[in-house]
């Protein structure tokens, strides 16, 4: 598939113009009807809608958004919602888990996009299915992935827990499936998969803690064309597709590499919405800014 928007070479080369630019571009509802970080969007055949741009609460596992106390935490998912965001990305391991609760008690159920994972093949996932609703005290959960995949073997390494979820599922407790994988052997077989309908995938133009060939959770990619390639499958099938590690797993303190990063990732079709780990309103300011400035690119 070609890619309109930018080349590679010709993305990367092009940067510097745009960090030139002149101030970030207004908020989403000053936009005109034009394509915002705030936009309610498609998750691939899911169906199921989400805001473009997600807050993500496992920052290096949750240790960022957890050492914020759990008032300031609270704050911080409210000030997302505040501002469009209803897409929460979270996770049984994040430290964060046990405050989602409490983060969205008093927000509207039916207007949140709450996503999760569960790591490993436990050997009574129904219980740790209906943990995950007791905790978020919520009758269902929007998306449950398989976290972390590295092998890819990892449909039959994990088949029990696929066929509680598929259970769940039917059940209406769960409303989409997928996977979240950390290697480019797993991704290859995740881009294929019939079972998956979501995937929450690594990608930045600088390739950092991107998917690599090693079989191992923080192996650093090289390149991001690998990636590039597994998402062009996952379109074709009709995944729904989620950025993540936009910010480089936090590494991307020079503004211009967050600036080429989103700019990177908006001009990809194949991707339905981003997640990114906030620490405070400001952070959330900026991504919006800059993901509506892309989109009007």
């Amino acid at each position: 598939m070609k890619r309109t928007c930018f080349t590679r070479r010709g993305f990367l080369a092009g940067s510097a113009s745009v960090l030139a630019a002149s101030a970030l571009t207004p908020a989403c509802a000053t936009l005109g009807g034009r394509r915002c970080a705030t936009d309610r969007v498609t998750l691939g055949k899911t169906g199921i809608k989400l805001s473009r741009l997600g807050i993500g609460l496992g920052s290096n596992s949750g240790n960022v958004q957890r050492n914020l106390g759990q008032e300031a935490f609270n704050r911080l998912v409210h000030d997302a919602y505040d501002r469009g965001i209803r897409y929460l990305d979270c996770a049984q391991s994040y430290r964060t888990f046990e405050w989602i609760a409490g983060a969205i008690k008093d927000l509207p159920r039916d207007q949140l996009f709450i996503m999760s994972k569960i790591g490993g093949n436990p050997e009574k996932p129904d219980e740790v299915i209906d943990r995950h609703l007791k905790t978020f005290q919520t009758d269902y959960i929007d998306c449950v992935l398989l976290h972390c995949a590295i092998t890819p073997t990892w449909p039959q390494e994990r088949a029990r827990l696929m066929e509680a979820i598929d259970k769940a599922q039917a059940h209406g407790k769960i409303r989409a499936k997928g996977i979240s994988c950390h290697s480019l052997p797993a991704l290859r077989v995740a881009a294929s998969s019939d079972w998956v309908e979501v995937n929450l995938v690594r990608v930045n133009p600088q390739a950092k803690h991107t998917d690599s060939e090693a079989m191992k959770w923080d192996a650093p990619g090289t390149t991001i064309e690998p990636v590039l390639e597994q998402l062009t499958i996952m379109h074709q099938n009709r995944h729904g597709v989620i950025g993540m590690k936009l910010v480089g797993n936090g590494d991307f303190t020079n503004p211009d590499d967050r600036e080429k990063a989103m700019q990177f990732a908006m001009s990809l079709p194949e991707i339905d919405a981003v997640t990114i780990g906030f620490k405070n309103a400001a952070e959330i300011d900026e991504s919006i800014e800059r993901m509506n400035r892309a989109l009007a690119g």
